[in-house]
This record gives structure tokens, sequence and C-alpha cells, in this order.
């Protein structure tokens, strides 16, 4: 008797093999790791939208710096004219030329520079320096001394300018450049921005290192802090020279001569008269924004990253 040929398994038809590929496909964890994985890249991507905001907030922002270039190029019958110029012209040398021969204006830049430097030195030292002791010394009144350099910063600057005229009066001082940097030589926002910060980027633990190896407490804030608090300086040295460039309010009040006026005064001059010569106005303008322009270029991206490692942190 003979036994039966082996039977070979069956041969899976094509259609039964896409079947079971589309219900391995269709389990549902690899759908949703498939999904989770698209959605990541669609939101890591930046889309059309993110771009185009990113151009109008370009636009709106360079435009009156490029009008005013534009302004200050031409005459002051330009801005009369319909439709308004929109290229540059040629009268920009002669409208410079025209500044500093209506106004020391080399000297007020200069005045500026001078004045805005040395309160930005200070601020960013004695701001780092009682940081520094608020955020990691322990002594009496601590808080409360924190709470009324804070409150000073609800005070309106301009309750304090007569008192303050009258002190300079007695100092001699008016009609100097120490009489604008004297006043913001210390800056309350300064202390309480660089307490914050030193609070969260300074280790109390290496501080009490450097203790037990016989450091004093200059040291250790000359050698330890303000290393640590480099990102947070750049960033309130950039606001402070700002903030001093900008200044218009008291060295106006407590400056009388054309050789010691500081930029934002000259610029006033500038603009007397019966008639504005608004294309001389914003000439001035643009010569005065080009010493901001440069403190951002060497200073921006240090500026960034401290804005970044500060909110990283906090």
């Amino acid at each position: 008797m003979t036994s039966p040929a082996p039977t070979s398994p069956p041969v899976p038809s094509p259609a039964a093999e896409d079947t079971r590929r589309s219900d391995r496909t269709a389990l549902p964890g690899r759908s949703d790791r498939r999904a989770r994985s698209r959605l990541r890249a669609l939101r890591e991507q930046p889309g059309r939208l993110a771009y185009l905001t990113l151009v109008a907030v370009l636009f709106f922002s360079g435009f009156p710096l490029y009008y005013s270039f534009v302004v200050a190029s031409r005459d002051n019958s330009a801005l009369a004219q319909v439709p308004p110029p929109v290229l540059p012209g040629a009268n920009l040398v002669e409208n410079v030329q025209r500044v500093f021969d209506t106004v020391p204006f080399g000297t007020a830049l200069w005045n500026s520079v001078f004045v805005s430097a040395v309160v930005t030195a200070s601020v960013v030292f004695f701001s780092t320096l009682a940081g520094f002791a608020f955020a990691k010394l322990e002594f009496k009144g601590a808080k409360v001394l924190l709470v009324a350099v804070v409150a000073t910063m609800m005070v309106p600057v301009q309750l304090g300018v007569i008192p303050l005229f009258m002190l300079m009066i007695e100092l001699e001082w008016t009609d100097t450049l120490w009489a604008v940097i004297a006043p913001g030589l210390v800056s309350a926002f300064g202390v309480f921005f660089m307490t914050q910060y030193l609070r969260g980027a300074l280790p109390g633990s290496l501080i009490e290192s450097a203790r037990m190896d016989g450091a004093s407490t200059f040291r250790i804030f000359w050698q330890i802090v303000m290393p640590a608090a480099r990102p947070a300086a750049v960033v309130l040295g950039v606001l402070t020279f700002l903030t001093s460039w900008n200044d218009y309010f008291w060295p106006l009040i407590v400056l009388s001569s054309p050789e010691r006026q500081t930029v934002q005064v000259a610029l006033s001059t500038l603009s007397g008269g019966y008639v504005t010569d608004q294309s001389l106005v914003l000439t001035g303008t643009m010569l005065a924004t080009l010493p901001l322009l440069a403190v951002f270029a060497l200073l921006g991206k240090y500026m960034i990253s401290g804005i970044m490692q500060g909110a990283v942190k906090g």
C-alpha cells in the first residue's frame, strides 16, 4: 500500500499578502508613532505664516530708519512732494556738513559717548555688587532694603528734578558733564535685575568653597561673581547705554553751554527756528543713531545669549 505524497504548504495569494501587510501597518502602536512623528516634524518646521510675520516685522521696523536716510539725503522740499520720494538723493554729504556747521555736533557726540560709557560701567559694577549682596549674603534687613530699592522705581523722575538741581548748584556742578553722570551712577532696576539673575545662576556651594579656600568677599565677587554674571551684565549694559544715550530731559535742564551739550540736546537745537528743516534734523538723527547701531552690532549676539540663558535658568 503506497503512502500519500507529501503536500506542499499553500502559497499565499498576492491579495492575501496585501491584506496582511495592511493589517500590520494598521496596528495602533505603529500608526500612533507615525502620527506623532509627523506632528513633531510639522511643529519644528516654521511655516509660511512665520516667515511672513518676520518679514512684516522687519519691514515695519526698518522702514522708518530707511526713510530717515532718504529724507536726510534730500533737501527740505522733498517732504512736500506727492508722491513722497522713496529713493535716496544726492544731498547727504551737504546735509551732514550743515549739521556740523549749525551746532557743535562732533563735541555733542563725544559728550554722549563719554556720559553713556561712564554711566554704563558704573551701573553694571554697582548693580552686580549689590545684586551679589542681596542674593547670596545674609545680613539683617536685606529684604527690607531690597523692597526699598525696588520702591524707588515707582517714584517719577520729575519729582526729584528740583532738589537734584539745587544739589548740583551746591556742588557747583551745573553746566558740567558730571551733573549728567552723577544721578545715573546707580540704577534700582539694575540692582533688582542682577539680584534675580544671581539667585539662580550662582550656586551657593561655589561661594562656600571659595570661603573655605580663604578668599575674601571682594575676591569672590571679582573672580567668581563677575564671570558668572557676564551674560546678564551685557544685557544690563546695553539697556543702560541706550537709556543714557537717549536721555534728554535732565541734560536739557542742567547743561547750558553749546560745547557741553549731549547729542539729544543738540538735536533739539537743530529743530529750532521758525521753519524746521526736517532734512537737517533727520540727518542729525541718523548720525546720532550710528553709535547705537554699532553697540548692537558688537554686543547684540551676547545680549541675545544672555537673555536666552536667563530664560532657561528661570
